[in-house]
Formats: structure tokens, sequence, C-alpha cells
């Protein structure tokens, strides 16, 4: 349901927006704005639900740290939270379409693949992880909804790709042909990427935020 949301959100501002405007600036910044408001809506809500698992680049990543004894999602959990993410994220890029009179389904046409992009969504999904797993190790998870959806949104506009950052996300928006769209073939690098990112983003929050700091270098709040 909530990966459903986010992506209804992301494809159906992004219809909006290029009905209003030709300017491909503007429309990102609707978009871009849009994700924001609706992704930190969204935590909120869900997150004493599912723990706002919309992500199976991060749900993937606590598996992981759950196996090394830190905590989080099991396997046997994450076998159920990914198909219900990818499937939330087709019906969400299905909704959008209805919502404003687009083919339910209609592939994606814009190609993404340039190493460039690739990049951008391995530096995208890196930073995610390690902020998402940074307030979890400083116990501030609190300020996950406003964290998140800030990062998010900054990393529309500083990273090549635009910050897809999750796989779910990405095969929903595979669904359509319009300003959020990415092509089928672009998918498989997109989500490489964005494991990619997933590990280097495991990899920083180990060494941030290491055991056994010095305890005047933890944060006060």
């Amino acid at each position: 349901m909530g990966t459903a949301a986010l992506v209804a959100v992301v494809v159906g501002s992004g219809i909006q927006a290029t009905d209003l405007t030709p300017d491909v600036g503007l429309q990102l910044l609707a978009n871009s704005i849009a994700t924001v408001f609706g992704l930190g809506v969204l935590i909120v809500l869900l997150g004493p639900v599912s723990g706002a698992h919309f992500n199976p680049a991060v749900t993937l990543a606590e598996v992981w740290t759950a196996r090394r004894g830190g905590g989080g999602v099991t396997a046997r959990e994450a076998a159920v939270y990914v198909p219900a993410q990818i499937t939330g994220g087709i019906a969400g890029a299905i909704l959008a379409g209805a919502m404003f009179g687009e083919p339910l389904v209609e592939w994606s046409t814009r190609e993404r693949s340039a190493g460039n992009l690739l990049l951008g969504e391995v530096v995208a999904t890196a930073g995610l992880i390690l902020l998402v797993f940074g307030l979890a190790r400083t116990d501030r998870l609190r300020f996950a909804p406003v964290a998140v959806a800030s990062y998010i949104g900054a990393a529309y506009w500083f990273t090549s790709s635009t910050s897809f950052a999750n796989p779910a996300v990405t095969i929903g928006r595979a669904f359509t042909d319009t300003f959020a769209g990415i092509a089928p073939s672009s998918v498989p690098g997109f989500i490489g990427a964005q494991l990619a990112g997933a590990v280097v983003g495991l990899a920083l929050a180990a060494l941030v935020f290491r055991p056994g700091r010095p305890a005047e270098a933890r944060p006060a709040a």
C-alpha cells in the first residue's frame, strides 16, 4: 500500500506537471516537491504499521544487518515484503494512469541506461542507506519522515538519475510512458546500481557509526 501510494505520487505529479507547463525544470520541481511531501506523509502514516518499508533496497539491507546480529527484518519477512513492494509499485503506476486518463499500462520509452545515470543511482541509494542506518544507530529514527523525504527531494536535483533509489519504484515506473517513466530495458541496470549503492551505504554506515566511538563524539540529541 505504501509503495503503491508513493509511485502514484511520483507518476501522477509528473503527469500533472507536464500537463501544466512545457518547462522541464518546472516539471521536475513540481515532481520533486510532490514526492517530498507525499513520502514524508506516508512514512508518518505507515511507519507504525510496517516500519515504512516501501523500498526493497532498504529491506534487504536490514536483512543483512539482522544476519550479523544487528536486528532488523528477517529473510522470511523480506520474502513477503519485497513482492508486496514490487506489486505496490506496479499498482501505483496503474492507478496514476487511471486518474489522469492515461493508458493503464504503457511501457515507457524513456531510456535511462547511460553510465553517468547509473553512477547517480549508486550515489542516491548509498546516501539513502547511510541516512536510514545512521538514524537507526544513533537512535534518531523519529526524524526519519523529515530526513528521508528531504534527502530524496535533494537527490532529485544533485544526482544525474533524479534519484529513483528504490527497485520497486523503478519497476513500477516502467509501466508508464510519462514524465516519470523508465524504459524496461533500463530497469535491470538501475536495480543493479541501486543494490550496489545499498552495499556502499552499509559500508559507510559501518565506518561512520561504528560501535565503540568515544562518548564525546556521539550526538547529544
